[in-house]
């Protein structure tokens, strides 16, 4: 069979198994059963899942967890996670458990702000544009208002305008940067179909209104399109409470409270200097936000884009979390964008994503920034006082314990064995192959 095709989007379902078997895999009816078996049994469901991309021929399945005990701004949550990674669950759930009795997470909605662009070149001279912007920014209002009518409804739709020159970087190059609130939906659509508009009415206004010389009139649309960089739809959770209170912060290392506390400190101030550092730090704290996300049918992609652009916000790459301690009070805060929403998209439509939004109280599009930033932070409390005590593995690798022991064929009586025998022993591969070598030689 060929391995190149043409028309592979109009082939039934069935036809690119087939054919996809058929050409990549070594036993095809094998792959053929397994990719099928993949499928929901509901298939109203299945062909709406479909929908979501191009080429479905299964589905993959991750794990839908749940992590029990935050506190958020005095309001208890279950909190759906949907990641491959064990420790991550496992992680948050202890970190919400260590501060319910501490007074929970709190967080702030700080704006709700989203920004669009219009790319555009113009030969004329800048002080002649800026001094037709206000007239085709009244005119580029006007002319989306039928797009931006039921935004408005609810309470949002276009905020601003803007006319940036960067013509010292790129010859004739301008843009309009235009802000936006989508109030509970992400808004990408929304957004864009503004944009393009703007496009279509900028050239528009150049080509029609009076007193523009001949050679003022040419200009030309580049693109028109979102920004995943919106650093002012911000959020900030933080936990405090007094340091005296953190004695538990580090009982398995031996460490007195005040001593953990001042490591846990610079652990994260470390994190402000060191890019290294802040990547790895910065990409815990995305383990518990994405999880969120993901559950909830939001985009991680543009959520991961945003956070780690306002992370070079001072022109190097930062940690998003701080931590101090100020008159004997210990305070860990998070802050950062997160362009999410509620309706709309994934949030409607998939099944699962549905009913994570119920689990969490049919929250807003501001609830829901703050009960992802609280997860986020309390991933990334976890990790640094793992780091700082007791080390990273020790946790880690027994969450991943199970998973070794799949991948190297245990029986349900070696899994038993050897859970309990690495309940006292550090776990590794090598260490977790060696020890079923032995129990099968009936050497344990």
């Amino acid at each position: 069979m060929a391995k190149t095709i043409t028309g592979f989007s109009k082939l039934s379902k069935r036809q690119k198994i087939e054919w996809l078997a058929g050409n990549f895999f070594k036993d095809p009816p094998a792959a053929e059963a397994e990719l099928i078996a993949w499928h929901r049994r509901d298939e109203a469901q299945q062909r709406i899942i479909d929908g979501f991309t191009e080429n479905a021929v299964s589905n993959f399945t991750l794990p839908f967890s749940v992590a029990p005990n935050f506190l958020i701004n005095g309001r208890p949550y279950a909190v759906p996670m949907v990641i491959e990674e064990s420790s991550v669950v496992a992680a948050a759930s202890s970190a919400a458990k260590f501060w319910l009795d501490r007074g929970g997470f709190h967080a702030e909605v700080l704006d709700m702000v989203k920004l669009g662009q219009v790319h555009f070149r113009w030969g004329g001279a800048p002080d002649r544009l800026q001094a037709l912007f206000p007239d085709l920014k009244a005119h580029l209002t006007t002319s989306s208002n039928d797009l931006t009518a039921n935004m408005r409804q609810r309470g949002g739709g276009l905020l601003n305008i803007e006319l940036l020159d960067f013509t010292h970087l790129e010859p004739e190059y301008y843009q309009l940067r235009a802000s936006f609130d989508t109030c509970d939906s992400m808004g990408a659509n929304f957004i864009n179909s503004v944009l393009e508009r703007f496009g279509e009415q900028l050239e528009y206004f150049m080509e029609t209104a009076p007193g523009i010389a001949d050679h003022e009139r040419d200009v030309e649309v580049v693109m028109c399109i979102l920004s995943n960089y919106n650093p002012d739809c911000l959020v900030r959770a933080w936990v405090e409470c007094p340091e005296n209170e953190l004695e538990d912060l580090a009982r398995d290392a031996g460490l007195p409270g005040h001593a953990a506390v001042d490591r846990f400190c610079t652990a994260v101030r470390i994190a402000g200097i060191d890019p290294y550092r802040a990547a790895t730090h910065n990409k815990g704290i995305f383990n518990g936000i994405d999880a969120v996300i993901l559950a909830t049918g939001n985009d991680f992609r543009a959520v991961e884009a945003c956070g780690h652009t306002y992370a070079c916000r001072s022109g190097q790459y930062r940690s998003l979390s701080r931590a101090w301690v100020e008159n004997g009070v210990f305070r860990f805060e998070l802050e950062l964008p997160l362009p999410i929403g509620t309706v709309g998209g994934l949030t409607a439509l998939h099944p699962l994503a549905k009913q994570a939004l119920h689990m969490l109280g049919t929250p807003s599009a501001r609830e829901l920034m703050m009960i992802v930033a609280a997860v986020g932070l309390a991933q990334n409390f976890a990790a640094v006082r793992s780091l700082v005590t007791t080390g990273i593995q020790q946790g880690h690798m027994r969450m991943h314990l199970v998973n070794i022991l799949h991948h190297l064929g245990a029986t349900a009586a070696e899994t038993e064995a050897a859970q309990a025998h690495f309940c006292r022993q550090t776990v590794s591969f090598s260490g977790v192959r060696t020890f079923l070598e032995n129990a099968r030689l009936g050497r344990v």
